[in-house]
């Protein structure tokens, strides 16, 4: 059996305590496990953000009207791989990490009608590339099949921590390579479905997105990985947006941040605009519109009148005026 080369460094130690000690918090708060929309939202995210990585076009709101049985106007491949990743986010609980039929199975419902090859391994070579230029070659293709094998037999056996683990995997994968097509988006899946096994939380947290926004350093992890044949570097990078993503779920609850508010006053779509935007006001002590716009997916048309609601009952008042508007908790 081949095992994969990794260090466990000091820095990747210390984001292991600190990623279990915000599990805790967001644990005993209890909010995240009872905000089954919160849950659906982040894993809409996770899916655009997976899918963005590999160049697909589309928005969040865009995937939300796909999942919900909208039509949109956008490219027939991209719309595609939008209803995939759904389904294969949608059985991530049901499979085992350790079974390459599982593992099969999964690249199926991510690849379908996309690729002639959909849950099988590569027959031929394959490579990585950026500007014309090849930055990473795939293992042979008739070495796949075991060295697949091998890593899980591997990830089922140690004792190392699923958080530790989980990065290894998702390195070793893309480092074989082992589909013609979605090694990026399988790679990311693997990791979530390790971790959702340690601790379900993982199941609807959007590391996807974390990784996104840091695009660059991703692909700048994997390479200096691969240069050094060991998987340290790309560990830390990410435990690192594990620890993010953690720390931008809601953690309080909403009465905790507005301690007089009547809720009476406030419809069900009002009151879940609130949930939506309370933690990022709590945290940064204001919020625009553009920013509610972000973390609602609702419209600017709608976003203003939620606005203007919450000012009329006196929960957040304003300050500045057009473009400079913001809105900030009325501690009145």
């Amino acid at each position: 059996m081949n095992t994969p080369t990794y260090t466990i460094s000091l820095k990747a130690i210390d984001l292991v305590a600190r990623i279990a000690e915000k599990i805790g918090e967001i644990k005993g708060a209890g909010e995240y496990s009872r905000n089954l929309r919160l849950r659906k939202v982040n894993r809409l995210r996770s899916i655009q953000s997976s899918l963005a990585i590999e160049n697909n076009s589309l928005s969040l709101g865009e995937i939300t009207d796909i999942i919900d049985g909208k039509r949109i106007l956008g490219l027939p491949h991209e719309i595609q791989e939008v209803k995939n990743a759904y389904q294969a986010y949608e059985h991530l609980l049901e499979y085992n990490p350790y079974k390459v039929q599982d593992f099969l199975k999964a690249h199926k419902y991510m690849t379908a009608e996309l690729v002639k090859d959909a849950g099988h391994f590569r027959s031929g070579s394959v490579g990585v590339f950026f500007s014309n230029q090849l930055i990473h070659a795939g293992a042979g293709y008739q070495f796949v099949p075991q060295l697949i094998a091998d890593l899980f037999l591997w990830a089922k056996k140690t004792d190392i921590h699923p958080l530790i683990k989980s990065s290894v995997v998702h390195f070793e994968i893309e480092f074989i390579h082992p589909f013609m097509d979605g090694n990026g988006r399988i790679g990311r899946l693997w990791q979530t479905l390790i971790l959702s096994q340690w601790n379900e939380l993982f199941a609807w947290l959007p590391v996807e997105t974390v990784v996104y926004e840091n695009q660059q350093g991703y692909y700048d992890a994997l390479q200096a990985a691969e240069k050094t044949a060991n998987s340290e570097v790309f560990i830390e990078f990410m435990l690192n947006s594990i620890l993010q993503a953690l720390e931008e779920l809601p953690t309080r609850k909403i009465t905790d941040i507005f301690t007089n508010i009547n809720t009476d006053k406030l419809s069900k779509i009002e009151m879940e605009f609130l949930e939506q935007i309370a933690d990022y006001l709590d945290k940064n002590g204001e919020i625009t519109n553009y920013r509610a716009q972000l973390l609602t997916n609702k419209s600017d048309v709608s976003v203003k009148k939620y606005f203007a609601k919450l000012v009329e009952i006196g929960i957040l008042k304003t300050e500045g005026k057009n473009k400079g508007r913001k809105y900030v908790i009325n501690k009145k």
